[in-house]
């Protein structure tokens, strides 16, 4: 929609965004394509001319990458030393940004804009150090290769297949002042690569084959020149504004105006040949002020539908004057050329008004402006068809008659009882009145009227139309005057209500649609919020068809409705009723279309009356259809994100199973077997001693292996939902000391010391699962804790639930992974699994509290040494089904 403001509102903010990127520093940047075309080395260059001409230019970083000559070039130049940051025992070498705000040059040079500082650093990317010193009042000079703009991030990944991380976002270039393109054909920079002034040998014969194909190499590069060419256009154009000029585009875009009277489709066709011929982008646009009718709107609509598949972009403004909303829009985007079709007077206008084309003439004079026309047209002017055509109606032509009638009857009141000697305001009243109702020619003829009926019942001589005074003749003129200029702004003031509110229920209904849209977490969600949302904005019976599940999943469709909706989803096109394929069928079908073809249909059924759809809901229906697409694709986006994550999840379990299996159940086989085979090998030559020692070494391991398949049935059963909790009173002294028994004849030399409160009471619970989840956090416990201290496990009552704390002199666990101590087959030596370890026990602990509503929590131990597992259980009781 074009900016409906004055020319000079949009002069003032443009002056202002002017003034405010004069303040502060100036940004320049060195434009690249890729890596490898010489952008630090022109920097390098431009800073040495700024130097001999006096300016105080300092390197606050500069990255040669080992190559001589572009070394060289900083030699004569002054050079701020790095700022060394440590990090994982490395020392990383950064811009001295406060070093560089102390010196304060009048330009300083940063290499490598999207490069991220090290951490420890002030600001996490560098663009963020340029920010701070452009505030600070210094030009900086930097680089940058196209790939790392945020807007082209995903631009750059289909050209390329690569995903750049390292990004900078368009806000950034806000802050430009001069912008230079730094270009180097494709052959030059592979031969570059070649010689291995880019990347090393083995590291060049990589990136040819990837990154730096000739193909993505010429993509790349046309890339940076239209981003360098929208800037400069851009720049041209705020310019303009700032000084009050009109735009001035540089780029050869054509712009074509419809109006829905015969010839839209032509002029659409027309414009595609010019656009064509030009290399240029194209858009359609028509200009509405008030309601237009069906004939005229289905038109409109079918020349944007053949626009749209021959590549233009089309939009609806909305403005009281078709001229200045077209040269408004055209100067906002650029247009160089504008396509109309020949301009047919209308009666009205001709008194008021000159042609569109006179006034585009008039007022684009930097445009190019071509006027098409056909013979169909003016076979239709010649006949004076087209001016009988939306500008008067029988309807109004009552309405204008009662109105006149009812003016003259109230100023006769208002004479005779009120004593009201001027009657000419209630005339002007009725013309206001009409015109803020009809059209602007009932507002003329009701001011015609009322000029007459004044002259004739209240002028001297009454009952005339002769003026007996000369100061009569000049209050009828000034009469008729002032009635057709309010009549002209009451009309225009209307046409504008009207369009606003067109305007304002579009943008409510697609808020609302947005909304409900934007929390929808699957295809069943968006669909049930798209048809609510349509049905209510409407007034209509929507169906949807997305990924062969329908919506509402109980509508019966008859079979030409089916055909049609089939077809619409086949060929990408509307069909149905109020269309010219399968009209017969009850519903009017749109196809929903996403990034990878049609995704579905849409389906809506209005009031059976409606001869005609409404151009409102047309437009209204589409944009929504389209909203509804782009959710479903954002929704299977999503979905195939989740299958990839659950996939590279199952995986990696998968491979940690496999890890623990060779590992945890080969090596108490190993055990087992070597020990069986001394004893039948060496079974007499054996002492009683050794042979006790291989009998409790076999037993031994079988009980560890006995728990690890424990392990991995509970956390099976744990995974399915097998669990069952067969709950039962049990005291919780008894409850640990049931575990700490269990422990002791695992891990005798583990001491533990136990402690519960007085007023902790028995809790309902499956105490068996309870017992294990204890045991497998005491086991963890004593398997880290030191020898000569013993594992504290203390039981009290916190907030009305049962908090049991298990707390160990251990080396601790790092705050980044006190959560994944919890994850299944956890891999690092802390947590459970060390040497003899499965990495099952805290997950089955936490499966099992978990199932009985509480929770289990690992927190640093109370003066910084150690672990605490915290275990958590609600104190429940039983209901009157079960047995207590």
């Amino acid at each position: 929609m074009s900016d409906p403001r004055d020319p000079r509102d949009r002069q003032a903010d443009a002056l202002i965004d002017h003034l405010q990127r004069e303040q502060g520093g100036r940004l320049t940047i060195f434009l690249g394509a890729a890596p490898g075309v010489g952008k630090t080395y022109t920097m390098l260059s431009r800073a040495r001319e700024l130097r001999r001409q006096g300016r105080d230019v300092v390197v606050g970083i500069v990255e040669t990458h080992g190559r001589g000559e572009t070394a060289a070039l900083t030699e004569g130049l002054e050079i701020l030393p790095r700022h060394r940051v440590a990090y994982l025992g490395r020392w990383l070498d950064e811009m001295d940004l406060d070093a560089l705000l102390a010196r304060r040059p009048q330009i300083a040079l940063v290499d490598e804009l999207a490069h991220r500082n090290a951490p420890g650093s002030r600001h996490e990317r560098r663009w963020q150090d340029v920010i701070e010193l452009l505030d600070a009042g210094i030009d900086v000079h930097t680089t940058i290769n196209i790939q790392h703009l945020e807007s082209l991030n995903d631009v750059v990944h289909r050209i390329t297949g690569v995903r750049v991380s390292e990004t900078v976002p368009d806000i950034v270039f806000d802050r430009l002042r001069d912008i230079v393109l730094v270009d180097l054909p494709p052959r030059e920079l592979i031969e570059r690569l070649h010689q291995g002034k880019v990347y090393l040998p083995e590291q060049a014969s990589q990136a040819l084959q990837a990154f730096f194909s000739p193909s993505n190499l010429i993509a790349l590069r046309e890339l940076a020149m239209q981003t360098a060419a929208d800037r400069v256009d851009s720049d041209l154009r705020e310019d303009q504004a700032a000084r009050g000029l009109p735009g001035m585009p540089l780029r050869r875009r054509v712009l074509v105006a419809i109006d829905g009277l015969g010839t839209s489709e032509y002029l659409v066709r027309a414009a595609r040949r010019i656009a064509e011929r030009r290399d240029a982008p194209w858009s359609v646009v028509t200009v509405q002020a008030d309601k237009v009718d069906d004939a005229r709107q289905r038109e409109i609509d079918q020349a944007f539908a053949l626009a749209r598949r021959l590549g233009a972009d089309t939009e609806v403004l909305r403005g009281a004057r078709i001229a200045d909303a077209l040269l408004d829009h055209a100067a906002q985007n650029g247009a160089s050329t504008l396509v109309l079709g020949r301009t047919r007077e209308r009666p009205v206008a001709r008194m008021f008004n000159r042609t569109l084309t006179q006034q585009i003439l008039q007022r684009g004079a930097h445009y190019e402006l071509v006027i098409i026309s056909t013979p169909e047209a003016r076979a239709r002017a010649r006949r004076g068809t087209a001016d009988a055509r939306g500008w008067w109606s029988s309807s109004d032509a009552g309405f204008a008659a009662l109105a006149s009638l009812l003016a003259v009857g109230m100023a006769w009141l208002a004479e005779r009882w009120l004593g009201l000697e001027d009657v000419s305001m209630v005339f002007i009243v009725a013309v206001v009145l009409v015109a803020a109702r009809t059209r602007m020619a009932a507002a003329v003829v009701v001011a015609l009227l009322s000029f007459l009926a004044y002259n004739f019942f209240f002028i001297e001589p009454r009952f005339t139309f002769a003026i007996g005074a000369r100061q009569g003749v000049a209050t009828v003129l000034l009469f008729l005057v002032a009635a057709l200029v309010a009549g002209r702004l009451a009309s225009r003031l209307r046409m504008q209500v009207v369009a606003l509110r067109a305007a304002n229920t579009h943008a409510t209904a697609l808020q609302a649609l947005g909304r409900e849209l934007a929390v929808a977490a699957d295809l069943g969600q968006v669909l049930v919020a798209g048809r609510k949302a349509l049905a209510r904005a409407l007034s209509a019976e929507p169906w949807l068809r997305v990924q062969g599940r329908e919506e509402p999943a109980d509508a019966v469709l008859p079979e030409i409705d089916r055909a049609a909706a089939d077809w619409a989803q086949q060929h990408g096109q509307a069909t149905g009723r109020h269309t010219d394929t399968l009209a017969g069928a009850a519903r009017w079908f749109l196809p929903l279309q996403g990034d990878r073809g049609t995704l579905g249909v849409l389906g809506l059924r209005f009031d059976d009356g409606a001869a005609r759809l409404l151009p409102e809901q047309r437009r209204l229906a589409e944009a929504m259809a389209e909203d509804i697409a782009q959710a479903v694709v954002r929704t299977r986006l999503v979905a195939e994100l989740e299958d990839a994550r659950v996939g590279g999840e199952t995986e990696r379990l998968r491979s940690a199973l496999l890890s623990s299996v060779s590992h945890d159940l080969r090596s108490p086989l190993a055990s087992m077997i070597g020990s069986a085979s001394s004893l039948a090998s060496y079974w007499n030559a054996m002492g009683e001693d050794d042979r006790r020692s291989l009998l409790d070494t076999i037993q031994q391991e079988g009980e560890r292996l006995d728990r690890y398949i424990q392990n991995l049935l509970d956390m099976t059963r744990l995974g399915h939902s097998g669990l069952t909790l067969n709950r039962d009173w049990i005291g919780v002294d008894e409850l640990l000391g049931s575990a700490v028994t269990r422990l002791q004849r695992y891990q005798p030399e583990v001491r533990v010391q136990t402690t519960v409160a007085a007023d902790v009471p028995p809790v309902w619970v499956h105490p068996a699962l309870i017992e294990q989840a204890v045991f497998n956090v005491l086991e963890n416990a004593g398997k880290f804790s030191p020898p000569d201290e013993p594992v504290q496990v203390e039981a009290k009552l916190v907030d009305g639930a049962l908090r049991i704390d298990v707390r160990d002199r251990g080396p601790g666990i790092p705050e980044d992974e006190r959560s994944r101590i919890f994850d299944m087959f956890y891999s690092v030596e802390r947590g459970d699994r060390g040497r003899h370890g499965t990495g099952l026990g805290l997950a089955i602990c936490q499966g099992m509290v978990g199932a009985h509503g509480g929770s289990v929590q690992a927190l640093p131990g109370p003066d910084g040494r150690g672990t605490v597992i915290r275990i958590t259980l609600p104190l429940l009781t039983p209901t009157p089904q079960e047995p207590a």
